[in-house]
């Protein structure tokens, strides 16, 4: 229940009132609905940067040099001017300094990112709070008609270079990096990567990889796995050892006996893929008990679609906690779709320790679609240190995001079409909401279709986006003018 709007009252009855265990940081984000944006300054002298985000703790901004070669971090100053009274929208007190961007930001430092030949990846950006580290991207051009090599799949462009640069964000110092040669990660709103605590996680698509790296408190860049081919560090030792007592044994035999012998480079399905099939074959198998129902259930759920299993790539993965991944899979054609909605995908809940799938969906499930939207929290997989994105709202810790979500699903025409949708954005990207305040809807009410959480330019509108109370009788706290 709100209780006044005046802020010296609230600051009172916070020293002498304790919130209820578990509720401090949700008492303090109610102060949000005294401390609201009441003015918007236009045609303000901005120096010619490609603007980006802010991290999470609101402590930096980030920007790019127009010719994607520089990184620009500057520190808001926050509160910088202030008027009388409420009409603060006809209020002329307010100084020239207001138009200018040096009022509110402090430059930090310009530092050099990409190479001669490389651009930087202008929305792909990961923030490390605990370390206040950050985490870039650099790549060539793309080469759409890329040969084919060992190991790489067909349909997927290449990158000549691509890498992954690793920025101490208070000084600008560069501490560490990571390069793909003549491969493939989509970079763009950081779907090829997830950051969790300390460790990143990496989609290479060409060569069907992820690759999980560790981010050190020194700033290193240390290689921990690589999930594809091998599942365990000692896979590929075992395969060649095999490969090579084979051949030997191929010598002692006439020239010719020998041909089907199968060996690690043509004849092996990948680690991960064998992984996949035993565990769709082990489950068909467990739904029947008679001998002869099981045979022919087989025959239809898994032999009739076992190339298509085995045609399955690896599209965009995320954390669930440091052990288990949840990995969507799918044909090259879906990861070149924008719309991949109607296009059939997959998911796996994959442990990283036993190297065992454990869980296996299609993106029309409604068991996977009732994880979500009783937990989506879970799929937010956050880092422990971070205590601004545990507070996102979702339909899973907001009454009303919930009644949104099955307004939304009442008037969809199909709801396997509507479960579809909703799946398609699993796994989702790392870093992709804003934690703020305004963004609460237990606090604010706004169209979302105009402006939300989720981190993406959107088109500017005529009409002021309206921010009203949800605790005040749904009275209008804000506006925020787009357009003068």
């Amino acid at each position: 229940m709100f209780k006044t709007n005046n802020v010296t009252s609230r600051i009172f009855e916070r020293q002498i009132r304790t919130p209820a265990p578990g509720t401090s940081v949700h008492s303090a984000r109610r102060f949000y609905e005294n401390l609201v944006p009441s003015f918007t300054i236009y045609d303000v002298e901005c120096p010619d940067h490609s603007f980006f985000k802010f991290t999470d703790d609101g402590q930096y901004f980030v920007c790019f040099s127009r010719n994607r070669q520089d990184l620009i971090v500057y520190r808001p100053t926050w509160l910088s001017f202030s008027c009388k009274g409420e009409d603060c929208d006809n209020n002329q007190e307010l100084p020239p300094q207001v138009k200018r961007f040096e009022s509110f930001f402090t430059q930090l430092y310009v530092k050099p990112l990409a190479s001669c030949n490389e651009l930087i990846c202008k929305d792909f950006f990961l923030y490390m709070e605990s370390n206040q580290f950050g985490i870039f991207a650099t790549s060539t051009a793309q080469i759409q008609d890329a040969r084919g090599t060992d190991g790489a799949i067909l349909g997927v462009p290449s990158f000549e270079k691509i890498t992954i640069h690793l920025f101490r964000l208070e000084d600008g110092f560069k501490l560490d990096e990571k390069v793909f040669h003549n491969d493939c990660v989509n970079l763009t709103h950081n779907m090829g990567a997830f950051l969790y605590d300390d460790l990143l996680a990496v989609v290479s698509l060409r060569y069907q990889t992820i690759h999980i790296l560790q981010i050190r408190d020194s700033g290193n860049l240390v290689d921990v796995q690589a999930i594809g081919a091998y599942c365990r560090e000692d896979d590929e030792l075992f395969i060649n050892s095999s490969s090579q007592l084979a051949g030997n044994r191929g010598d002692l035999v006439d020239n010719g006996t020998n041909h089907d012998q199968p060996n690690s480079n043509n004849s092996f399905l990948s680690g991960i893929k064998q992984r996949l099939l035993s565990f769709i074959f082990r489950e068909i198998w467990s739904e029947e008990t008679d001998q002869t129902q099981r045979v022919q259930c087989l025959k239809k759920k898994f032999y009739f679609h076992f190339q298509d299993y085995v045609d399955l790539v690896i599209l965009k993965v995320q954390f669930l906690d440091r052990h288990h991944l949840l990995i969507k899979f799918g044909s090259v054609d879906v990861g070149a779709s924008r719309n991949t909605d109607q296009l059939p995908a997959f998911f796996a809940v994959y442990n990283m320790e036993t190297t065992e799938i454990v869980a296996f969906y299609q993106n029309a499930a409604d068991e996977l679609y009732l994880l979500f939207e009783r937990f989506c929290d879970h799929f937010h997989a956050t880092s422990i240190n971070s205590m601004y994105m545990n507070f996102i709202s979702s339909h899973s810790n907001n009454i009303h995001a919930l009644e949104q979500l099955k307004s939304m699903k009442n008037k969809a025409t199909s709801i396997s079409q509507f479960v579809k949708k909703m799946l398609s954005s699993l796994p989702l990207n790392c870093q992709s909401m804003s934690p703020s305040p305004y963004f609460d809807q237990s606090l604010f009410r706004f169209d979302e279709k105009l402006i939300s959480a989720t981190n993406r330019p959107r088109q500017s509108t005529d009409h002021p986006i309206r921010f009203n109370s949800r605790r005040q009788g749904d009275i209008l706290k804000f506006k925020i003018k787009t357009v003068e």
